[in-house]
């Protein structure tokens, strides 16, 4: 029977908690966190005062500032990846993803609040319909959150460079949006594949059952999909020679 090192948590829930420490665990890994919540917050201020009242809507903050915050909070998923690179013996990937989840959601609840509480101080008024779908829409929120995730995961685990794996969780969602959209037989296949086809319905807060079969099968590729590739590449490494995996080395400074 093998040995649980000292590194290892005990059972799931332990890893999961240890999974969250590490997340806030060093200081650019809370400056992300701040940089991603202040990205929010000031992007709802922002537009509330920018947004004539006859069309402020929860939804019309929610869209830009859910969608702002999910460019950065791939980068934490990346970083949560590259302690599974580092050592894939005593950083398990389930406690992993699920606090990756669980952080996600609650980057898209605090942004739905941060949209309720502009909104419910807005000085001049807002529109009459302007909590219509809002619950529908805080869900939709934490939804895109997870995925922005669980993509700075998947990517973490294929990519070494923390700048390149954030670029890339930048570049090639939207770059692959932009290319299919440029070519009209190929358009519809957008909201099959891409990320930013299904915030757009996400965040209108009225999603029909097609809508929702478009946002599982994102899901599926570029949460799960890139994800096991990425832990199929690791495996080799992890089961070399059955040799004890090294204690986790400690993040360079730019992580």
């Amino acid at each position: 029977m093998r040995r649980r090192t000292e590194s290892t948590p005990a059972g799931f829930g332990a890893a999961t908690r240890a999974a969250l420490r590490r997340s806030a665990g060093t200081k650019p890994r809370r400056w992300l966190i701040t940089i991603t919540l202040l990205l929010g917050l000031l992007t709802a201020v922002a537009l509330t005062a920018a947004t004539p009242p006859d069309e402020l809507t929860f939804a019309a903050l929610a869209h830009p500032v859910q969608s702002l915050m999910s460019v950065a909070v791939p980068f934490l998923g990346i970083l949560l990846a590259h302690d599974l690179r580092r050592s894939p013996g005593n950083v398990r990937l389930a406690p992993t993803l699920l606090a990756t989840a669980l952080l996600a959601a609650a980057v898209g609840l605090l942004g739905a609040l941060f949209c309720a509480a502009a909104l419910a101080l807005a000085p001049e008024g807002v529109a009459s319909d302007a909590w219509r779908y809002a619950g529908n829409i805080v869900l939709g929120g934490v939804l895109v959150q997870v995925v922005a995730r669980l993509i700075g995961v998947g990517l973490g685990l294929l990519l070494s460079s923390f700048v390149v794996a954030a670029l890339a969780s930048i570049v090639l969602p939207l770059g692959l949006y932009g290319l299919l959209g440029a070519v009209g037989a190929v358009r519809p296949a957008r909201a099959w594949l891409t990320p930013y086809a299904t915030v757009q319905n996400l965040l209108a807060g009225d999603m029909s059952l097609l809508e929702w079969a478009q946002w599982v099968a994102v899901l599926l590729i570029w949460g799960v999909g890139l994800t096991a590739v990425g832990m199929a590449r690791l495996r080799p490494q992890g089961a070399a020679a059955g040799s004890p995996t090294p204690a986790t080395a400690p993040e360079r400074s730019h992580h």
